[in-house]
């Protein structure tokens, strides 16, 4: 019963020592190392001792592991082996690892129509879906970072953040006839962003386009994009957001620009990395196709919803 309750943070220990932080074995759970360094600290609680300590070279074994690692290695190699070997009886299953907002806000609505298109493929994203969670690595991962190129990887889009409102506060802001049109309005802050070089905070917009003279330093913040969109929805206040995730809610006015001139282009990308195995069943290929096809259609959402930015560049540029 050990094993099988604390499956998950024996592979966060696992793979952290194996591959020497947090970060690193962060990217091949397609978590966040916040979420790795959780997984461990559940266990040593369980435990009462701690498992790993972190040195001049890396993270390291404590003591009371090293005995046990080994033997914790070995473990793993074998049920990789044992997946790949099952695999094969597996063929019409794909499993996706990804974070949760591309998850839940761009993939789950689309995904309806590519599995009634292909009703013998079942799914599994990130431990929930058509079939079990698998012991091994994923098929697929997703996630938002700096662009990789390799044939395992495919670039999905970059995107394009702004700040958003409901239907209610761009009315009000609307109707204010003053330089300082954002005075008074909560704002609200997105760290999902936050390590992408160009991605801006309030106090860059604010610096950059005004309407504030406080600093927009307070309000709620948010490590996941679907939760602040509820707080936008509420009217609880704005948001820099990227347009990727909610361009159906642009679409159909539940989401607003109030200053639709100000957005900016993200460097980092979402792209989905495809194991190398798996690129060669037909079924991961199919989708893999349908995939890019549906990533194109949100960048030319995203282009259009970023003209008025790029038309205000180009004024700029011919000053």
């Amino acid at each position: 019963m050990f094993a099988i309750a604390h499956l998950r943070s024996l592979q966060a220990v696992e793979l952290a020592l194996r591959t020497g932080s947090l970060k690193a074995a962060a990217d091949v759970l397609a978590i966040t190392p916040a979420a790795v360094g959780q997984r461990i600290k559940t266990l040593e609680d369980y435990l009462g001792v701690d498992l790993v300590v972190r040195g001049r070279s890396g993270l390291r074994p404590t003591e009371a592991l090293s005995q046990a690692l080994p033997h914790l290695s070995r473990a793993f190699m074998e049920l990789a082996s044992a997946s790949e070997a099952l695999d094969f009886q597996r063929i019409n299953e794909i499993h996706i690892a990804s974070n949760s907002d591309w998850a839940e806000l761009w993939l789950a609505p689309r995904l309806a129509a590519f599995k009634s298109a292909h009703p013998n493929i079942l799914f599994c994203v990130n431990g929930e879906g058509d079939v079990p969670l698998r012991i091994g690595p994923a098929d697929i991962v997703v996630s938002f970072g700096e662009r990789v190129e390799s044939e395992a990887h495919s670039a999905l889009f970059r995107d394009f953040l702004i700040p958003i409102s409901s239907p209610e506060n761009t009315q009000r802001i609307g109707k204010i006839d003053t330089r300082n049109r954002l005075e008074g309005f909560p704002l609200l802050h997105l760290d999902f962003y936050k390590d992408d070089p160009d991605a801006p905070d309030w106090a860059d917009w604010v610096a950059l386009h005004g309407h504030r003279k406080s600093k927009p330093v307070h309000g709620i913040r948010f490590q996941r994009i679907a939760p602040g969109l509820e707080a936008v929805n509420s009217s609880a206040g704005l948001m820099i957001c990227g347009l990727a995730m909610i361009t159906d809610r642009v679409a159909t006015g539940e989401v607003t620009m109030p200053f639709p001139d100000t957005g900016v282009w993200t460097r980092h990308v979402f792209q989905a990395r495809f194991r190398q195995d798996a690129i060669l069943r037909p079924q991961v290929r199919r989708f893999r196709e349908w995939l890019e096809a549906e990533a194109e259609t949100t960048r030319g959402e995203l282009k259009r919803l970023a003209a008025p930015s790029q038309t205000k560049k180009g004024r700029k540029g011919r000053r």
